[in-house]
């Protein structure tokens, strides 16, 4: 570790330090490093640890000579021991030399500046088998144990049992097995890489993805679930009963010191692309949303990354869920801790064309898929392999992905965040038109490459969904109309012209519509919600990417990398080291890899990237081709730049050395939308495009001051590259108002499989971050710090003598001195004091513990001083006590006298323990008592009129329980009773058309052959002919009242009936409403005493007419008799008259 030389030494070395400082630090750091246990040869041992400034200078020639050779020294050499693979650069050993001036067997190598207290390369000739890092030619580092070590070189065995013969200076110590997977890299006896390489590997091999890098969490992509999430270890890091490293417990330090130093926190997640940023950010906002829940606002902010990540991410080569665009979330806090609101910022790069084996952005593909019937209809829908801007890929799906199921969780986000069915129809429309555009062709029409736009599905598809016609949407994609002078000229497009105008319109309109989402969400966010000052923002950026072809998108991604680098840079390291010196701190400064020379780069005018990029855009005769020469002429100096051939370069970033072509780089940097096109949307019948032409002309407004140039030039002046550019520059300049807390995303292999753990990459990726240099200046750094005014408002109470009248400098020293604080451990700064990790726990401690101390010496003597208090009271109390019972006393004792006088002298015992009984009751007033004695009978009968009440209620509570049994018992009967009246009634009226039937049958059959007889005895007397007249009317009147009660049995069957089903109905519909089943305002009781009266109402009135037909029957079945009866008579008399 790097320590700073303390006031002891100070004092030792005087004003030679002083002197040394003005030749630089490197000495210092040299003494410093130099482990215990050795000792150079020619001094005590005494001396070992402060050696002289002799041998401080040698060291101090060795780094100034030119050649790094060997120093003449009558007791050591300094040799060059060469360069080796590790980034800290040259080493040399110091050759002792014995009394005869021979060299000895065993060097002691030194580290350089920038290895300088990490004791982390030093090759110790041990003779005890130590472990020991040693890197194979292929690059992997692997663990063995030193068997032997000599001039020659070291022998070192391998786990596997290989021994292998390396020199001594490519050894690296390792850790012992007890510091293996420890959670903080700090706690790393030796901090090299391949230290670090390993304890990440044995973390990660265990699932275990965080791991603590100072204050960066470094989290490590599993490719698969992992079970450190969900609500149990949200409760359990929010009671700080883990405390792990986790995204969790970031957030909970942020929203922490958000409360309590009121200052705004950020989370800033960075990492290469398919590192695990998006999922990062989205757990720290489950725990945010989980500690700050309550009001509901929560749950859309959450809701948010579904439809972000459909509209703004898509698949690439090395991750599926690529972010397009960068986010940044702003989540307010009340005063409480809740969340009260939420905004969203962007920044993005647009990407139309993508290469083989890529996806463009999810939402295209979710459409496709997961569109309903009736909306694939109204969009005119296909799949995405019909689609040119999709199939230009030939990539459709992703493993393990359903695009329909995403498509439906995205249309229940839009839902939560209020978006209404219209616009969300209308915003799906405008995916559509992007799609449908790309399907567009033209013809060429003369030999100048004119061309006119065929007319097909593609070109009805696209003017149906923005709502303008056929023609217009034609001509301006086929003509620009252009002013010269007072004149309007209409111009055709080449080929080439038309294509790049079609695909600015899909560009601009996806573009509008991803910024109205954004705009939609905030308002939803916003709404009824006041901002407290206090927020926390999240920053989920695009990873840098390097790809086989690297193209205009990589350049604006890995730009943004590069400003998030230097931020990340200037808080780490810039910002600290300067805060040591400009308090004058003696500070030896880490060397870190700084970016600003990358940053020059790009943003220096006007002679950078993006002003040159720009500057060749504006030219209309500019080209991929000039625009590199341009930057091989202007920038081949800078080191960070190298021209290649073509049309390609490279730049030199943080992360690695990433090579540009720059095919395309003008075309999409103008990506100019013409006036004739945004005419087109304002004029569109559709709510959306004329949003978007509004926005896009107010935007040029205040860019350009003017619509468009009299030329007929396009409207938007500003180019791609400085949008993006002012973006990011409003991104970070919200960050720089923050405190921020850094996450590193390491992406394990490029596969994508989880397990596999390949270290050249996961280096790579930990050089690029800084990881060890960040580790190294919190190390030998002063994380904890506090102003002179604070220190000793804070800890001066606990000094022992009282100088509150001396200055808070004096009093923060005193303080130091008194507690034995190691000088080593603080240094005192103009304005604060910096102290190492640990330090102000245990002033803290001895705070709480004399306050403690404080609080139990003030329980005891206010304890003391109420004891007195009481006991003064108690005494008053009993002197007015006992004055107060003696006058009762006196008083009831003449009364007690005079009952003496008047009882018997035998009952003289009686009368004393009546008169000690009357004594003691004389104590007690009598009103009091008697209040008392009310209060109790008052109690005692409001008790029983509680019981009593009780007791009613629960008899009412029986008493409708067995009502109700006793109701669905009568329901049940009564429904079978209805079912055997009307069988029997049924089967009563079906016996009835029977009979009549039949009876009706008989008598036509009799009425013909008595009207045959009575033809052929014509001669019959008068009377026999009366009889028979009188039978035929007879019959005739049957036969009526027949017919009428057929009638009257078919109209009660059919009321009965009727009567049946309604109340069947109605008892079907209460017990619906009893069990819960159906929703009424009514008394279920009520209504089953109403439906029983009606029906006994009914039962009595059918009843009735049922008595009626049955005797109207039973008068036919008389008649009937009767008649019988007449004709037998009459055919007796017949008999008997013929015989005789």
């Amino acid at each position: 570790m790097i320590h700073s030389i303390s006031r002891k030494n100070e004092a030792v070395l005087g004003p030679k330090k002083r002197n040394l400082k003005a030749k630089g630090q490197h000495s210092l750091q040299v003494m410093k490093s130099v482990p215990v246990d050795c000792r150079i040869s020619g001094l005590p041992e005494a001396d070992s640890r402060t050696v002289g400034l002799e041998r401080i200078k040698t060291f101090e020639a060795v780094r100034s000579s030119p050649d790094h050779g060997i120093v003449a020294d009558s007791r050591s050499q300094i040799v060059d021991r060469g360069n080796d693979e590790s980034p800290y650069g040259r080493r040399f050993a110091v050759i002792e030399r014995d009394e005869d001036g021979e060299l000895s067997g065993k060097p002691l190598y030194l580290p350089l500046s920038n290895e300088l207290g990490w004791s982390d390369h030093t090759v110790y000739g041990a003779k005890k088998k130590l472990r020991f890092w040693i890197q194979l030619p292929n690059g992997q580092w692997e663990l063995g144990k030193l068997q032997s070590s000599s001039d020659d070189g070291s022998h070192l065995i391998l786990l596997e049992g290989k021994v292998l013969k390396v020199s001594s200076e490519s050894l690296l110590p390792a850790n012992p097995d007890i510091l293996d997977g420890v959670d903080n890299l700090m706690q790393l006896s030796y901090l090299n890489e391949p230290s670090v390489l390993y304890n990440l590997q044995c973390r990660y091999s265990r699932d275990i993805i965080y791991t603590k890098a100072g204050p960066v969490l470094v989290a490590i992509n599993p490719f698969k679930p992992v079970p450190f999430y969900g609500n149990g270890h949200i409760e359990a890091y929010k009671k700080k009963v883990i405390d792990k490293p986790h995204v969790y417990a970031i957030a909970d330090t942020a929203i922490r010191e958000m409360i309590q130093d009121e200052v705004n926190q950020s989370i800033i997640i960075s990492g290469e692309s398919g590192a695990g940023k998006t999922e990062t950010a989205k757990i720290a906002m489950q725990y945010l949303a989980a500690l700050g829940g309550g009001s509901g606002i929560e749950y859309e902010i959450l809701q948010t990354n579904p439809i972000l990540e459909s509209f703004g991410n898509a698949k690439t080569l090395r991750n599926d869920n690529s972010s397009r665009f960068g986010k940044l979330i702003e989540i307010h806090f009340s005063t409480t801790g809740k969340i009260s609101g939420a905004k969203i910022e962007t920044c993005k790069s647009r990407v139309v064309q993508c290469a083989e084996g890529e996806r463009s952005y999810h939402i295209f593909y979710q459409l496709c898929a997961g569109a309903t019937p009736a909306l694939r209809d109204g969009l005119n829908l296909k799949n995405a392999n019909e689609y040119n801007y999709l199939k230009q890929s030939k990539c459709f799906t992703i493993n393990g992905v359903d695009d329909s199921e995403r498509f439906r969780q995205v249309k229940d986000a839009l839902d939560v965040v209020h978006l209404s069915k219209e616009d969300q129809y209308n915003a799906f429309a405008m995916v559509a038109a992007v799609l449908w555009l790309g399907n567009i062709s033209f013809r060429v029409i003369d030999n100048e490459n004119h061309v006119e736009v065929v007319e097909d599905e593609g070109v009805q598809n696209v003017a149906k969904l923005i709502g303008c016609s056929i023609f217009d949407l034609m001509s301006v994609l086929s003509t620009r109309k252009m002013r010269a002078g007072s004149e309007n000229i209409t111009q055709k497009l080449t080929l080439p012209q038309a294509i790049d105008a079609r695909d600015a319109l899909a560009k601009s309109i996806y573009a509008s519509l991803f910024d109205w989402l954004v705009e939609q969400i905030n308002i939803s966010l916003e709404v009824g919600k006041r901002r407290t000052g206090r927020s926390i923002n999240i920053l989920d950026i695009y990873g840098f990417e390097s790809f086989h072809r690297n193209s205009f998108e990589q350049f604006c991604i890995n730009y943004a990398n590069e400003r998030l680098q230097q931020h990340f840079n200037r808080h780490l390291f810039k910002l600290e080291q300067e805060e040591y010196i400009q308090d004058g701190i003696d500070w030896s400064k880490v060397e870190f890899d700084d970016n600003q020379d990358c940053l020059r780069l790009f943003e220096k005018r006007p002679l950078g990237l993006l002003s040159l990029l720009d500057e060749e855009s504006m030219f209309p005769n500019g080209t991929d081709l000039t625009f590199a020469d341009k930057l091989r002429k202007h920038l081949g100096s800078n080191h960070c730049f190298r021209g290649e051939r073509d049309k390609a370069f490279s730049i030199c970033h943080y992360a690695g050395e990433v090579l540009y072509d720059t095919c395309g780089f003008l075309e999409k940097n103008r990506d100019l939308l013409h006036i004739d096109l945004i005419q087109l949307l304002s004029s569109c019948a559709c709510k959306l495009p004329q949003v978007f032409a509004s926005n896009m002309l107010h935007q040029s407004e205040r860019t350009n001051g003017s619509q468009h140039k009299p030329a007929g030039a396009d409207s938007q002046k500003q180019s791609v590259a400085m949008k993006f550019k002012g973006q990011l520059f409003k991104l970070m300049q919200r960050l720089e108002n923050t405190t921020p807390h850094f996450i590193r995303c390491i992406k394990p292999n490029n596969m994508q499989l989880p397990g596999m753990y390949e270290q050249q990459l996961v280096l790579q990726q930990l050089r690029c971050c800084g990881v060890l240099e960040v580790v190294r200046i919190s190390r030998s750094g002063y994380p904890t710090r506090m102003s002179h005014q604070k220190f000793a408002r804070r800890y001066g109470f606990l000094l022992l003598e009282n100088v509150a009248s001396q200055d808070p400098l004096s009093v923060s020293v005193a303080i130091l001195q008194q507690f034995n604080i190691l000088p080593d451990m603080y240094q005192v700064g103009y304005t604060k004091l910096f102290f190492r990790t640990g330090q102000i726990g245990a002033l803290e401690d001895t705070r709480n513990g004399t306050l403690h101390g404080i609080l139990g010496v003030q329980k005891c003597f206010r304890g003391h001083q109420a004891r007195c208090y009481f006991k003064k009271l108690k005494g008053g109390a009993l002197i007015l006590q006992s004055s107060i019972r003696g006058l009762l006393v006196r008083k009831w004792s003449n009364k007690a006298d005079v009952l003496k006088l008047a009882r018997r002298s035998d009952d003289t015992k009686n009368e004393s323990e009546a008169q000690e009984s009357e004594t003691n009751h004389v104590l007690v007033r009598p009103s009091d008592l008697a209040e008392l004695q009310q209060r109790v009978l008052k109690a005692e009968a409001a008790l029983r009129e509680k019981e009593e009440e009780n007791d009613v209620l629960a008899q009412k509570l029986h008493q409708y329980e067995t009502r109700w049994y006793g109701y669905e018992l009568k329901m049940k009967s009564m429904e079978e009773t209805w079912q055997k009246q009307m069988t029997s009634l049924k089967s009563s009226l079906t016996h009835a058309k029977k009979s009549l039937a039949g009876d009706e049958i008989g008598r036509k059959s009799d009425v013909s052959v008595h009207g045959g007889e009575d033809d052929e005895d014509h001669s019959w007397s008068n009377s026999s002919s009366a009889e028979r007249k009188g039978q035929g009317n007879h019959c005739t009147f049957l036969e009526k009242e027949m017919n009428t009660s057929l009638s009257v049995i078919s109209r009660l069957a059919k009321e009965f009936e009727q009567r049946t089903q309604v109340f069947d109905d109605d008892v079907r519909f209460l017990e619906e409403v009893k069990s819960g089943k159906a929703e009424a305002d009514l008394d279920v009781d009520d209504e089953l005493k109403k439906l029983r009266n009606d029906f006994k109402v009914w039962k009595r009135q059918f009843n009735t007419s049922l008595r009626k037909s049955k005797a109207i029957l039973h008068k036919l079945g008389g008649s009937e008799a009767n008649a019988e009866r007449a004709k037998k008579r009459w055919w007796g008399r017949r008999t008997s008259s013929r015989f005789s």
